[in-house]
Parts: C-alpha cells; sequence; structure tokens
C-alpha cells in the first residue's frame, strides 16, 4: 500500500499543476449551477433534484476528460517504461492512479455543497436524498473513472482516451433508456447494465446493496481489463 500511497500523492498533486483540471472544475461547476439555479429561481422548487437526475450526463462527459491522461500520456513520453523499473506493480499504479482520480471527483463535488446550504436558508431540506445523492455520485464518479483508466491504458492518445471512455460512460448512462431496442427477454439484464437507474436509486435516499454492488462491480472489472492492457503493453 506504500507504493499505493505514493502514486496517489503523486497524481492527485499533478492534477492541480495542470491548467486542465481547472478548465474540467469551471465547466461542470457552471453547468450544473446552471441547471441547478434555473429551476430554484425560476420555478421556485428548493430541490437537488435537477441537479441530481443530470449528474450522470454530466459525468459522462467530465470524468473521461479528468483520466483520460493516466497512461495515455506516459505511454506516448515513454515514462511508464522508467516507472515499472521501480518497486512497483502494474496493480499499484493502476489503484494509485485510480484513487486520485477519485479523490479529484470528490474535491470537484465540494463546491456544489452550496447548493443545499442555500436551500437551507431559505426553506427546509430532506438530509436524506443528498446523502445519498452524494455517495451515489461518488460511487458513480469511481465507475467511470475506472472505465477512464481503461480507455486510456488501451491508447497512446488522449483524445482517442476521451472518445472511447466518453462513449462507453455515455452509452452506460443512456442503455435504460432505450429497453425498447432490445428484445423482452433480454430488458431485466439491459436495464441492470444501466448506470442512471442505480444512481437514481441511491440519490433517493435509498441504499440498496444490489446498486452499490453494481458500481463496485464495474470499479472491478475496468480496473482488472486495465491491468491486462497494461501487461500485455509491458
Amino acid at each position: 500500500m506504500k507504493q499505493v500511497t505514493h502514486i496517489f500523492k503523486k497524481e492527485f498533486r499533478d492534477y492541480f499543476v495542470s491548467p486542465i483540471a481547472y478548465i474540467v472544475i469551471s465547466i461542470f461547476l457552471v453547468v450544473t449551477g446552471w441547471f441547478f439555479f434555473s429551476t430554484f429561481f425560476l420555478y421556485d422548487q428548493a430541490t437537488l433534484r435537477n441537479f441530481l437526475s443530470l449528474l450522470p450526463l454530466t459525468f459522462s462527459f467530465v470524468v473521461p476528460a479528468v483520466t483520460m491522461r493516466l497512461f495515455s500520456e506516459e505511454l506516448s513520453i515513454g515514462s511508464y517504461e522508467v516507472l515499472l523499473t521501480m518497486p512497483v506493480t502494474p496493480v499499484d499504479v493502476i489503484l494509485g492512479k485510480f484513487f486520485a482520480s477519485v479523490a479529484f471527483i470528490a474535491a470537484m463535488l465540494l463546491p456544489t455543497l452550496c447548493y443545499p446550504l442555500t436551500i437551507i436558508f431559505i426553506g427546509q431540506l430532506d438530509w436524506g436524498p443528498v446523502i445519498g445523492g452524494y455517495m451515489g455520485a461518488v460511487l458513480l464518479g469511481g465507475a467511470f473513472s475506472a472505465i477512464g483508466i481503461f480507455s486510456s491504458a488501451i491508447t497512446r492518445n488522449q483524445i482517442i482516451a476521451f472518445i472511447i471512455g466518453m462513449a462507453i460512460c455515455f452509452t452506460m448512462t443512456l442503455i435504460d433508456k432505450m429497453l425498447f431496442f432490445f428484445p423482452a427477454s433480454i430488458l431485466s439484464v439491459i436495464n441492470y447494465l444501466g448506470a442512471d437507474s442505480h444512481f437514481k436509486n441511491i440519490s433517493k435516499g435509498i441504499i440498496d446493496s444490489r446498486d452499490v454492488l453494481y458500481f463496485l462491480s464495474v470499479m472491478f472489472v475496468a480496473l482488472y481489463a486495465s491491468r491486462l492492457a497494461m501487461q500485455e503493453k509491458k
């Protein structure tokens, strides 16, 4: 775990060195802020419903932008080979980068705490959906981060890594909205694969083990696939 911690600290620190991180955070806050305050002031609705309902779609674009450089950059400049000469394993590298990306997403969500605080000063707030919503956001961010890391591990080009990661995350977000395209025999499976439905369950304040297991399974599968991809390149 010492190697994982060291890589985590380095990668997390590198996020705030790059101007791309601040651009991504700014775009995320502008988009989510608009969706929250437009309903808050225009429709007089003291709720986080719009903010949370659009979070999976927003994360589909934001998270791949956060993770696209994690392996692609090192593969393109050749620093990954140098990294492997150090006393670390591919699993240490993958986990360190994964935890750094999740921590960055959590830091990106911190400023949005002003949304529920704004509601508190004006009206009453049900804290169950708020706590569930932020728990779901971290789990969703972790699942999309793992997918983004896999996308970054299979290509040296950051733009291609972003497009692949965005396509997978976007599909997982919307697939349960396209059930009418699939035969009835597999509808339950397709519906389970959709990330949006699992996130919505948690954001209602309902912590179901099946939803948590879904996100943990996506993380495991994507990170394991990343390990196989990096092992092949090694």
